[in-house]
């Protein structure tokens, strides 16, 4: 009898999932994509459909594929739970010719995690058609935008330039900025600052010295209200300083008030990239490649060996489990104490238009493995990234400040 034949896209991957199965299961990789459009010629029925003609790009692994297959009595297709791994995994029956008699799963997993693959080894299901197809239309939209405009700039512009689906329209809308700005007509307009100091002698506040100074801007003359362009030159800014020299100043009111400022949601994708850019000086693609190292798998030693760091990191979702969300409770009871917990588990709604809200936050997979811990088994900057990913987690779940 036959093993079950798991499919991902990387040996590392493969590597953390097979010691999670254990015998009976056979874990191996595709290297990502099989098949792909051809790199000469558009490759592309307009006329039909808009259909792509596919070519095999990966022979000797089809040919492996087709041979583990053939030796398999069942299949599972654990390739990243997105478009792409959807479409991959479909590249892969289409491919390597898998009997329609022989079982076929779809498996996805948002962290590589033991009770996650085995939880998804238990639920499998079928592959999804809808996200398949919006995979092959993206791919079709960058090859027929890619290929009809990269030549016109390389006549236009300069050789070795390209075009895309998604960055010619980035450079259109920065074209356009462009052109408000040299259409801009500056107007000049002035305001007018004034620090006051209150008459009383400066004291203390909780062992500070107090200046009882305070900046106020001018917003209303002579009971109206000035808007922006009301103090149109210097002329009239100097006018309005000398009566207000000899003037004596009243607070007319005081407001209190308190104010809460609460955490900031777990990463997306986008936000990750932008926090390891800003915090840590790394380029969106150290960043992707880092998160990748640390979703597929890292050998922290000990008991556990290779393990899955964080949650899967292409996603636009804000989303947290239940049970995530109960382990960093717990984790910040014990760290920091009660009062930083709020009443109920913080629900952050998401701000991308069409989020994938089957789709997790990144997050680390476990919350109570502190960075502390991986200082001796993480390399400087994969321990910098999972810093930065797990103190924002546990923020995001914390009370308001």
């Amino acid at each position: 009898m036959g093993d079950k034949l798991v499919i991902v896209e990387s040996p590392a991957k493969a590597k953390t999932i097979q010691k999670y199965l254990g015998k009976g299961y056979r874990v191996v990789a595709s290297m990502g994509h099989v098949r792909d459009l051809p790199k000469n010629g558009l490759a592309i029925d307009v006329e039909h459909d808009f259909a792509p003609e596919y070519e095999v790009t990966k022979q000797k692994v089809v040919s492996e594929l087709r041979q583990a297959i053939k030796q398999a009595d069942e299949v599972y297709l654990a390739t990243d739970p997105d478009r792409e791994g959807e479409a991959i995994a479909w590249h892969i029956t289409q491919a390597a010719g898998i009997p329609r008699k022989k079982p076929v799963h779809r498996v996805v997993f948002q962290e590589i995690t033991r009770p996650a693959v085995q939880a998804a080894i238990a639920n499998p299901r079928t592959i999804n058609g809808h996200l398949v197809d919006a995979q092959q239309a993206r791919r079709v939209l960058d090859r027929l935008v890619g290929y009809r405009l990269s030549p016109l700039l390389w006549d236009k512009v300069k050789r070795g330039l390209s075009a895309g689906r998604v960055q010619s329209v980035a450079v259109r809308l920065l074209a356009e900025r462009e052109d408000d700005i040299e259409a801009f007509q500056a107007v000049e307009y002035w305001t007018i600052e004034v620090d006051l100091r209150k008459e009383e002698t400066n004291g203390t506040r909780n062992g500070k010295e107090q200046t009882n100074i305070f900046r106020a801007v001018l917003v209303e003359r002579g009971g109206q209200k000035l808007d922006k362009f009301a103090i149109a030159n210097q002329e009239q800014a100097q006018a309005i300083v000398d009566d207000l020299d000899n003037a004596t100043y009243r607070v007319h009111s005081i407001t209190r008030k308190d104010r809460r400022r609460s955490p900031a949601p777990p990463f997306t994708t986008s936000t990750l990239q932008q926090e390891a850019g800003r915090k840590l000086g790394f380029s969106a693609k150290k960043t992707m490649k880092l998160a990748q190292d640390l979703y597929e798998g890292v050998d922290i030693g000990g008991s556990e060996g290779t393990v899955g760091l964080i949650t899967y990191m292409r996603t636009d979702s804000t989303s947290v489990s239940q049970e995530a969300q109960q382990e960093a409770r717990r984790v910040i009871s014990e760290r920091y104490g009660d009062e930083y917990l709020p009443e109920k588990p913080p629900v952050y709604k998401a701000r991308a238009k069409g989020a994938q809200e089957a789709h997790e936050a990144i997050r680390p997979t476990s919350v109570a493995r502190a960075p502390e811990q991986l200082e001796r088994v993480l390399e400087r900057d994969m321990l910098r990234l999972y810093t930065l990913i797990w103190r924002r987690f546990v923020a995001s779940q914390m009370a308001p400040a």
